[in-house]
């Protein structure tokens, strides 16, 4: 269900709880700790026992890193959460910087002088953030010092959660398309080939994928924490807390795999590294206290990417069957959510809290929903441009009247994960309004409709998204489209949409498009669907095939804010298109007195 965040549920106040920190550190020697948001997984989304960072400071986004020392303190935030930061925390004790214009490492030189020790959590850093910090740190004479233990941990105190212990389930071959046997086979076929002789698997969804389980651990994301050792040869194995292990899948992991506990993960990699074994560690995902671990036992880890990674984001025959009858079923949630809104949104009885709620009750309408895939973002006015807003009992707003609502929500199903954003008008929008919603249009469009060759990669289509923006002289302060799985991770690499996306695009690989405007205090407008790489096609009168993108989401855009001036002939052939083809799907699922709303909301534009 849907747990509306009110200020009984708010982190606490962070001074006393800074003042503790620095006399644990104090104690251990220390000028400065890191504190980021993440656990031994490097989870996006976080279990309550590992909020180590809300704790801290107040902040609950997604993403962000906190710096504690005796002479001041910074949060570190992208430029999704500087609004929301700003609000949530103290700004007496904490500066809030947006990066990458302020980067931690350069923050730190300027703060610390040469001697001075900065402490870190192996299990909470990869391999990668160690080492590039390292470096820096060093050419300034400042030390980076792992800690055995953390010390937040130790000042937490009683109130600080139970870790999570849910029950893991089978994912069926028929939404799956392959068995444990033949990615098994994949993955050891990769060590083979690069030379190693085992990889550490830490990502949880990575092992959910490779054993075909799902699990309860972290909201909204259907994994189980686990960790996992795939030799080159031989059986692999799983260790997890038995507790989430029952009977049936148990039988179901014995073919493939041994289950051990997650306490005896160090003594198996000491053994590794005692027979000089390659064991291979993903550097951007894996902890740095692994690469200790093996050190210790005499050898060092050899760095290579998760296996796991890549076939996990190329979707099976299955996978993409499953997402379009997830988006399907999603898009008949939706269409019956926006009549309803369309009927209410002036009457002043509607809130961003109950708007979220009633979303995620026509989807569990469906009967299908296993859950929403993210927290819902239900923004009215001002709270549109705050990129990753959250209603809450105390910000929650009437919708405003003559203005804009952004909406971006998704729902888990067996099938499928899904993610959308609309922004809709409520009583009548500005010119202004329209305008910036045209340029986000047509910036969506100039990705739903990109051809391009094999090998190209996100930041090659990046540009195609902000070119109407930039041609306005406007931008938005994120990636344009990040990977997503398959009842698995909405947030899924490595392929993405951004000026950082270097993966290479694939068919089978499953993508948001979700360019945004936002001015703040304002208004914010972002449209999102998921896409779908289709295999390369030739192009009358082309000399090469090329990729293209298949559009999975069924939702109308809101025609009130679209001014057809706004598009050239080609924009408004595929808007007319993609309407009529959300009509021919979406109406026979969906209720006689709906159906008026849905003809009229994808009648021809223009």
């Amino acid at each position: 269900m849907y747990q509306v965040f009110d200020e009984a549920s708010a982190p606490a106040a962070s001074g006393d709880r800074v003042k503790a920190l620095l006399r644990e550190m104090k104690r251990l020697r220390l000028k400065g700790f890191l504190v980021p948001h993440s656990d031994q997984h490097q989870n996006e989304f976080l279990p309550p026992s590992e909020e180590r960072l809300a704790w801290l400071t107040g902040f609950t986004g997604s993403a962000g890193v906190a710096i504690v020392t005796d002479s001041g303190s910074a949060l570190f935030v992208d430029g999704r959460y500087i609004l929301q930061a700003a609000k949530q925390i103290d700004t007496d004790i904490f500066e809030v910087l947006q990066v990458p214009k302020a980067k931690p490492s350069a923050w730190l030189t300027e703060t610390l002088v040469r001697g001075n020790a900065v402490g870190y959590d192996p299990e909470l850093h990869t391999i990668t953030e160690i080492g590039r910090l390292t470096k820096t740190l060093q050419a300034a004479g400042v030390r980076l010092r792992p800690v055995p233990k953390n010390p937040i941990d130790q000042v937490w105190g009683n109130d600080r959660p139970a870790p999570p212990r849910t029950e893991i389930f089978a994912q069926p071959m028929e939404f799956a398309g392959k068995g444990p046997g033949e990615k098994l086979m994949q993955v050891q076929m990769d060590l083979v080939e690069a030379g190693h002789d085992a990889v550490l698997l830490t990502a949880p969804d990575s092992i959910c994928w490779l054993f075909n389980y799902r699990g309860g651990d972290i909201k909204h994301t259907p994994v189980a924490l686990a960790y996992a050792i795939v030799p080159a040869k031989g059986r692999p194995t799983l260790f997890i807390d038995p507790e989430k292990v029952g009977g049936p899948m148990h039988d179901a992991l014995k073919p493939f795999t041994d289950v051990a506990t997650p306490e005896e993960l160090d003594e198996a990699l000491k053994g590794l590294a005692e027979k000089g074994a390659k064991v291979r560690l993903d550097p951007g995902s894996a902890s740095m206290r692994f690469a200790s671990v093996l050190e210790a036992g005499g050898t060092k880890h050899v760095t290579g990417d998760d296996p796991c990674t890549l076939p996990k984001a190329i979707k099976t025959a299955a996978e993409q069957e499953g997402a379009r009858a997830a988006h399907l079923r999603d898009g008949v949630a939706m269409a019956r959510f926006l009549a309803w809104l369309d009927e209410v949104a002036e009457t002043g009885r509607v809130d961003e809290v109950s708007a979220a709620i009633k979303l995620e009750d026509f989807r569990r309408e469906t009967g299908q929903l296993k859950d929403i895939s993210f927290d819902t973002i239900a923004a009215s006015g001002p709270h549109g441009a705050v990129v990753h807003y959250r209603p809450t009992n105390d910000s929650k707003r009437v919708l405003d009247k003559n203005s804009v609502f952004l909406i971006d929500s998704g729902g888990q199903y067996v099938d499928g994960t899904t993610d959308v954003t609309r922004t809709v008008a409520v009583g009548k929008p500005t010119a202004e309004m329209k305008r910036h919603y045209g340029l986000v249009l047509k910036s969506h469009i100039a990705i739903a409709a990109a051809r391009f060759p094999v090998g190209s990669r996100g930041q090659d289509l990046d540009p195609f998204a902000r070119g109407p923006l930039w041609a306005a002289g406007i931008d938005f302060d994120h990636g344009t489209g990040h990977g997503v799985g398959s009842y698995l991770s909405v947030h899924e690499g490595p392929q993405r949409i951004s000026r950082l996306g270097t993966e290479e695009l694939k068919p089978g690989m499953i993508l948001s498009n979700e360019p945004g405007f936002y001015r703040e205090d304002q208004y914010g407008i972002r449209l999102e669907n998921l896409i779908l790489v289709t295999p390369a096609e030739e192009i009358d009168g082309g000399e090469r095939k090329m990729l293209g993108f298949e559009t999975l989401t069924l939702v109308p855009f809101d025609r009130r804010l679209i001014d057809p001036k706004q598009l050239m002939p080609w924009e408004l052939a595929w808007l007319n298109n993609y309407h009529a083809r959300v009509r021919e799907k979406v109406e026979p699922l969906i209720a006689s007195e709906d159906r008026p709303w849905l003809r009229h909301a994808t009648a021809p534009v223009g």
